[in-house]
């Protein structure tokens, strides 16, 4: 009996050992984001990562999406120690670096001899005075969409994924037949579905104060226009017509758009709201001197605290979440990664509805991609200035030279040139 009741108490005693060692290994990864709880991304990171780590859980701060980076900015100063900050907007990210708020990660990607390629020069933008501060987890890249049934009907080849401006400029000429009511092309009301494709060449930006670059396609699109091959620009303003619906409308065969549209395009055709049915994808055109897959577009990433008591934890978590496994597990719920792989590739076009020819898939991997605006002090005037030159020109008010020439000189007073 005497034997019977030591070994229950050793027993008990082990699996008192056992639940403290257990205790001491969990581990909690703070992570500040905004509409944490209304964003299917965020869950399925968070269980995906918790499930590869048993004992670390992670614990979403949720802060609002309209004042994110203002209590952001609050909380970083006031000195809190949550683990890791969302990355919504360049500039935002910038200030917190210059206040001191912003992990170098450099060391760290060097100690782990981290593969930066996937991020096809998306990194870079993150980068100050030769310090990576963050890491991309999403980029919503700007991508050719095209009604694959207008294309058939007219017997012009699908565009492809090395296709220039000029043949795409043919393409939609070809495609254009007014008696119809078909357009060869769509252009949303922005300045960046018109012209940011000139800083796709990594040299150009729009933050520089020389905007001559963009004349190549302000004439591209205004020749457009004059050709009956787009609806234009005063007409589209007028209406208030949205480019989603455009596409959907099932009359224009090619529309240059950002990623993020293939989710609303899918949906839409499953629950029967749109007319156009059979779709693809296509690398955005480029300039004869420019690598083809280059393109431009935006980028959500996520820096570690310096303040953070866990900061080897935080690294893990952010070499994950920006790599291939974290891709992957971004991908599966619609959202574009920022890694760019064929394995990433696999699992964006596996998604119900995604067309399945292999130039829409190919289409999913871009050599190159550059931001749209770079984070400066001065982006949001600059690009308020832009904005206003881009509607005066397209409304034909001015013309293209007169606008460009507007556009060096509000800028370059504004950047003291």
């Amino acid at each position: 009996m005497k034997k019977l009741l030591a070994l229950v108490l050793a027993v008990m005693m082990l699996a008192s050992i056992a639940g403290v060692a257990a205790a001491e290994g969990a581990q909690t990864l703070t992570i500040v984001a905004w509409d944490a709880n209304t964003t299917p991304y965020l869950t399925a990171q968070k269980e995906a990562y918790e499930a590869a780590h048993p004992g670390t859980t992670i614990e979403y701060i949720d802060v609002s999406s309209q004042d994110y980076d203002t209590k952001v900015a609050a909380m970083l100063a006031g000195g809190d120690t949550s683990d890791i900050y969302m990355v919504k907007d360049i500039p935002a990210l910038l200030n917190w670096y210059d206040a001191g708020y912003a992990e170098n990660l450099n060391d760290y990607i060097a100690g782990a001899s981290y593969d930066l390629s996937g991020f096809v020069g998306m990194e870079a933008n993150y980068c100050v005075n030769g310090e990576q501060i963050a890491l991309p987890f999403r980029s919503d890249f700007e991508i050719l969409f095209y009604n694959k049934d207008l294309f058939d009907a007219a017997g012009v080849e699908y565009p492809t994924n090395d296709m220039t401006w000029e043949q795409y400029k043919e393409k939609a000429l070809a495609l254009t037949n007014e008696a119809e009511g078909i357009y060869g092309t769509h252009y949303h009301t922005w300045l960046s579905t018109a012209v940011n494709y000139s800083v796709a060449d990594g040299v150009n930006t729009l933050v520089d104060g020389e905007y001559s670059d963009l004349a190549y396609f302000y004439q591209l699109i205004l020749d457009l226009e004059d050709a009956g091959a787009c609806m234009s620009y005063p007409e589209i303003s007028a209406a208030g017509l949205h480019y989603s619906g455009a596409f959907g409308n099932g009359n224009i065969a090619m529309m240059p758009m950002g990623y993020w549209y293939v989710a609303t395009l899918i949906q839409h055709i499953q629950d029967g709201t749109y007319n156009v049915k059979n779709w693809g994808l296509a690398a955005m055109p480029t300039k004869e001197d420019v690598k083809a897959g280059s393109t431009f577009g935006n980028l959500t990433g996520v820096m570690i605290n310096k303040a953070s008591a866990n900061k080897d934890l935080a690294w893990d978590y952010v070499a994950w979440l920006c790599g291939e496994e974290g891709a992957k597990v971004t991908a599966e719920v619609g959202n574009r990664p920022a890694w760019v792989s064929e394995g990433v590739a696999d699992v964006m076009s596996a998604i119900d509805g995604f067309p399945t020819d292999e130039g829409s898939k190919a289409a999913l991997l871009p050599t190159y991609v550059a931001i749209e605006i770079p984070g400066t002090a001065l982006s949001g005037q600059i690009s308020s200035i832009l904005g206003e030159e881009h509607s005066a020109i397209m409304t034909r008010e001015i013309s293209i030279e007169e606008g460009i020439e507007n556009m060096n000189e509000r800028v370059g007073e504004l950047l003291g040139k």
